[in-house]
C-alpha cells in the first residue's frame, strides 16, 4: 500500500470534494478532472507551488458551492488553428 504525504492527501481530498459539488453543475466534473490533470505532473519538491494551488482549489471549490453557481464553462485552445 502506497503511503501518501499529508499534502498529497490533502490534494486528494479536495480533488474528491470538488467532483461532489461538481456533479449537480453542468460542465464543472468535466473542468474539474481537466485541472487537476493539468497540473498532475507538477514534481513532489514544489511544494510551494503545490500549496498555492491547492488554496486555489479551495477558493474555486467554495465558489462551486454557492448556489447560485449553475454550471462551469472554458475555452478549451483548438488544435487546428
Amino acid at each position: 500500500m502506497v503511503r501518501h504525504s499529508r499534502l498529497q492527501l490533502h490534494v486528494l481530498s479536495l480533488y474528491r470534494q470538488c467532483l461532489r459539488v461538481a456533479r449537480d453543475k453542468p460542465g464543472a466534473a468535466d473542468y474539474v478532472r481537466s485541472e487537476f490533470r493539468k497540473n498532475a505532473d507538477i514534481n513532489k519538491s514544489e511544494v510551494m507551488r503545490i500549496e498555492h494551488l491547492v488554496r486555489r482549489g479551495q477558493r474555486q471549490l467554495e465558489s462551486l458551492q454557492k448556489p447560485t453557481t449553475t454550471g462551469v464553462g472554458f475555452f478549451q485552445k483548438d488544435d487546428n488553428s
